[in-house]
């Protein structure tokens, strides 16, 4: 029976070094700098046999409501609400401190079966602390060192006992049969990405309809990329919030690199990308610089002008905004331009209509037949020029590939084809086979002469 686990604890503590653990592979961040983790991170996890849902959290920490960290408090306690148990972890290097008391009388409130986990038990230093961890009242502490994996076996044992329901052998009945799964839609996945402060994270609580990431006045609250899913009318999402991204001479300490490093692999691995601009300060340079890495990674793009609730719209105003993308965005000309408001969630379907649409387009094949036929209607409104006195030949075109749709095109001498030519061809096929605002790669190869290396007879 699946279940969910969630991980507390004050900062510095090990926690999200656990969730790694026990998730396989390196998923949250990890920096000796208290605090770094901020929003609240679920992840499948495995512990022997045992398969369930891990939550990563800030560390907990006494202060205002309406202080950062009060609002990173609050996402804590709404994790261990949503657990049917916790891992309380203490830092059995530094003992028991005050504020571990504290906070596990607060975790204590809740009532869910709570093991009480030693990190940093290692050597001697940590034997003293997993002993001192008796005085919080929740239990036999379990000495473990995540960063090492020793200690899993008895984390195990505990889990077992704490939740017998959930972890006890299933009943095999041979005289059931098992029942047909409906299918269910593979989940596109979703990049939000932009500047700092540009309202990713309000953006998505909007979508989702919940505060599920912790949002702010403050420039670069979010440090880790954080999935949540989202069904938006029947269609299944993943949708990855990531941190701001700033100009690479601006990007400062080891903690902002991770961050930048991880907004990056969420792009990477994304299908479709919503960059999101402020609508006050739109198309900055660093708008575009992000544009053009989405488009080197192939991946399929949506402009999402956000704050559109604080932009004095004139008429006409979004007419103007896809005339500016087109103008500076050339590589992708006919990339979606959508006005949203992550605040009042004004533009929310178009928004996600113009993801799907997108989507699609970035999946379009287009059979060999029809691309050869165009071949020679486009050769023959501007033939190829000719190299040092020779005509180029091209000879026929096909996809291989979509995601981003691939074109190879087949040739003589493909290194003196020119690039301006090739540009041509390219704008060609977004018109002719309507793929605009998706990155379209073409390839050229040489075709072999069947008479290359033959000596001539005698």
């Amino acid at each position: 029976m699946s279940f969910t686990v969630a991980i507390v604890g004050r900062p510095n503590v090990g926690k999200s070094t656990l969730f790694n653990r026990l998730a396989g592979r390196r998923l949250a961040l990890v920096d000796d700098t208290p605090g770094v983790t901020r929003d609240r991170r679920e992840g499948a996890a495995r512990l022997g046999d045992l398969d369930f849902t891990i939550i990563d959290t800030a560390g907990l920490e006494e202060s205002k409501a309406d202080s950062l960290s009060g609002r990173m408090r609050a996402q804590t306690e709404a994790a261990i609400a949503a657990a049917d148990a916790v891992f309380f972890l203490i830092d059995a290097r530094a003992g028991v401190m005050p504020a571990d008391r504290v906070f596990a009388e607060l975790t204590r409130r809740f009532g869910k079966p709570t093991i009480l986990v030693a990190n940093k038990t290692e050597g001697r230093a940590g034997t003293a602390g997993a002993y001192e961890a008796y005085d919080l009242g929740l239990g036999e502490p379990v000495a473990i060192s995540a960063e090492h994996g020793e200690g899993l076996a008895d984390l195990y044992d505990a889990l077992r006992a704490a939740m017998p329901e959930y972890t006890a052998p299933p009943v095999e009945d041979d005289d059931d049969e098992q029942a047909d799964v409906p299918a269910v839609d593979k989940p596109i996945r979703i990049a939000v990405v932009g500047r700092p402060n540009a309202g990713k994270s309000t953006l998505i609580n909007r979508l989702i309809g919940e505060e599920r990431l912790l949002v702010g006045p403050e420039a670069g609250i979010t440090r880790d990329s954080i999935t949540v899913p989202l069904i938006w009318y029947g269609h299944n999402f993943l949708v990855h919030d990531t941190a701001g991204l700033r100009r690479r001479s601006r990007v400062e300490g080891k903690l902002e690199k991770l961050s930048v490093g991880n907004a990056l692999e969420a792009i990477r691995f994304a299908e479709v990308v919503i960059l999101l601009l402020d609508a006050t300060i739109a198309f900055e340079e660093q708008d575009l610089k992000i544009a053009d890495l989405v488009e080197r990674e192939g991946r399929a793009l949506v402009l999402g002008i956000n704050k559109w609730d604080l932009h004095d719209a004139a008429p006409g105003a979004i007419a103007k905004l896809h005339e500016q993308a087109d103008r500076m965005l050339t590589q992708i000309k006919g990339v979606p331009v959508v006005a949203v408001s992550g605040l009042t969630g004004a533009g929310l379907d178009h928004l996600m209509k113009a993801v799907m649409d997108i989507h699609a387009l970035w999946n379009k094949r287009v059979s060999t037949n029809a691309l050869n036929r165009w071949l020679e209607t486009v050769l023959e409104a501007h033939p190829p020029p000719a190299v040092s006195g020779r005509r180029l030949k091209l000879n026929y075109i096909t996809q291989p590939k979509t995601r981003p749709p691939t074109f190879v095109l087949f040739c003589t001498r493909a290194d003196a084809l020119p690039e301006s030519y090739q540009r041509y061809l390219v704008n060609a096929l977004r018109e002719t086979f309507e793929l605009p605002g998706v990155p379209i790669r073409l390839t050229l190869r040489e075709k072999a002469n069947p008479y290359a290396g033959r000596k001539g007879k005698r």
